[in-house]
């Protein structure tokens, strides 16, 4: 089990990613193709930046990814990164100055998890209001067609969200990478393709 934790952490290091989190992504865009060159993608959570730099790196030049986390990051970033230390409910001026000229985004992303306690039922309620509150985001800020992708730790609530989900999107799909830890409560769900006439 060591060893197989380690391979993800070191070749994390090995390709300049700051963390594991980062092949997760990658699955799930090799199963779903989420990201493609010239999209234009809302990182929720992206500290310290490893899903930020992968979809920069996919999405190339033409493309941007706005990312954005309570807490900063020593990570550099190319041009079409930018990073905002905020809160990413609050729809701050300076947020919306930034916002205004990318909306609508082809992808918002979440990777937030909030900070155990160890009390399942505790990390599993606050995991799921931060699901909902990116939701939330995503139906905002999404494009018609547009794709969201959210992880949440598994528990009773889980299937409600992502029902939840279902009369805004022409797919939803629950996915557990396989670069996730054997013992991680966390998985993924998704919703493909954006209904922005819905509600």
């Amino acid at each position: 089990m060591k060893q197989y934790r380690d391979h993800y952490f070191k070749r994390a290091k090995a390709e300049n990613y700051p963390a594991r989190s980062v092949y997760k992504l990658q699955e799930m865009d090799v199963k779903f193709h989420l990201l493609k060159p010239g999209m234009k993608v809302l990182d929720l959570g992206a500290a310290p930046g490893s899903w930020t730099l992968f979809a920069a790196k996919k999405i190339g030049p033409a493309g941007h990814v706005l990312a954005l986390d309570i807490q900063t990051t020593e990570q550099e970033f190319p041009e079409n990164v930018h990073f905002m230390v905020h809160d990413a409910f609050e729809d701050s001026p300076e947020l919306l100055a930034v916002l205004e000229p990318l909306f609508p985004f082809d992808l918002v992303m979440s990777d937030m998890a909030p900070r155990t306690t160890g009390v399942k039922f505790t990390d599993q309620a606050r995991s799921l209001e931060l699901c909902e509150r990116a939701r939330d985001v995503a139906l905002k800020r999404l494009k018609h067609g547009g794709n969201f992708v959210a992880k949440i730790f598994e528990g009773p609530d889980a299937k409600a969200f992502q029902e939840s989900l279902r009369p805004y999107f022409e797919k939803v799909r629950g996915f557990k990478p396989k670069s996730s830890r054997a013992e991680s409560k966390e998985t993924f769900l998704l919703g493909l393709g954006f209904r922005s006439e819905v509600g």
